[in-house]
């Protein structure tokens, strides 16, 4: 099924979105015990294997020599077999005599890695504190946190494997000078943008200050320093509390990704999100706002990967989150154009173009 198009193969405002195939998972349900046992092992299992360094191993090479590898990387032999031995069970990995190759399962892991980081990484200690939230004995954010660096690596891998070329496509359509990244983690994805139009600068926003220090090595990988700038901000600040950013007045475009919802969680100002963004940035002539939304709930309850562990970990945080109706209704009272709404490769999640009137 396609979906009926704009002339440039986009779907424009007000016209149908239809679900890409993949956004319907493959996970069937109910799961079996042993199904639920093993899906807990293997995110552990593929998380330690990325910090391992397996995956940047396999990106360059075919196979990997245990012993070799081991002795280069001062690991415990006789663990790091029994955590190969494992991934081979779950279909990962083929490992003869020592050798190791990777299984066409593989290449659908190392698309979707980041969601592993998101997951292990990043919300581990969110997951497993679960029921004591739930009683009211510890709270997220006082008692229980997660951990900013590898939320903010989990979306760097996600970005980089899954979404950086449906962006790519709407920001090259664009015209600007300053561009800001609201939520820029890392600032991976403002780097790669600046560099990719000369003249140009940027202004990535954080709230985190482990993410802003890895940034500020970003950009100086990316030979940027004098043009990126990785600022440790609460955007809610920004909007609400009088934090002013130099050169938000310069701003052509701002965007954000996976994170619009954050700013909407306090009910006394969630209308007031649009207008004062609108108002922080007033030179700024798009908006490209990306975020995952509610599944839709229907006849097929395959389940896709990331959509449970983004819902279950909001709720567990007290954060709503929404459908893309609610926003599309949203970005309209708030006096923003919607031009178009783009599946944007993560399941659920859209890129939703967007006008200053």
């Amino acid at each position: 099924m396609t979906a009926p198009v704009s002339r440039d193969g986009i779907p424009e405002a007000g016209e149908s979105v239809f679900l890409p195939a993949d956004w319907r998972g493959d996970a069937k349900t109910p799961f079996d015990a042993d199904t639920a046992f093993n899906g807990f092992i293997s995110t552990n299992v593929v998380f330690a294997l990325e910090q391992l360094g397996l995956f940047a191993w396999f990106d360059e090479n075919g196979r990997l020599d245990v012993p070799e590898y081991c002795r280069a990387q001062q690991l415990d032999e006789t663990v790091f077999r029994r955590l190969l031995s494992a991934a081979e069970s779950f279909g990962f990995l083929v490992v003869t005599d020592g050798q190791v190759t990777p299984a066409p399962a593989w290449d659908d892991l190392r698309r979707k890695l980041g969601f592993f980081t998101w997951g292990v990484g990043g919300y581990h200690d969110v997951f497993a504190s679960a029921a004591s939230i739930t009683r009211g004995e510890r709270v997220f954010g006082k008692d229980v946190l997660r951990n900013e660096a590898m939320v903010a690596l989990g979306s760097a891998q996600a970005d980089l494997a899954m979404m950086r070329h449906l962006l790519d496509e709407q920001v090259a359509e664009l015209d600007f000078s300053v561009l800001a990244d609201l939520g820029s983690g890392i600032s991976e994805r403002v780097c790669r943008l600046v560099k990719s139009r000369p003249g140009a600068r940027g202004l990535g926003l954080d709230i985190s200050a482990s993410a802003t220090q890895l940034a500020a090595g970003t950009v100086e990988r990316h030979g940027l320093t004098d043009r990126v700038q990785p600022i440790c901000a609460d955007v809610l600040d920004v909007l609400f509390r009088g934090r002013r950013i130099e050169g938000a007045d310069q701003v052509d475009v701002a965007m954000s990704f996976m994170f619009l919802h954050d700013l909407l969680v306090d009910p006394s100002t969630r209308m007031d999100v649009i207008p004062a963004l609108r108002k922080a940035f007033p030179n700024a002539h798009t908006f490209l706002l990306g975020d995952t939304t509610v599944r839709p709930r229907g006849e097929n309850e395959n389940l896709p990967v990331f959509s449970s562990g983004f819902e279950l970990a909001h709720a567990l945080m007290g954060v709503p989150i929404y459908t893309r109706e609610e926003y599309e209704n949203l970005f309209r009272e708030g006096g923003l154009h919607l031009r178009r709404t783009i599946p944007f490769g993560a399941p659920h999640t859209y890129l939703f173009v967007l006008e200053a009137q």
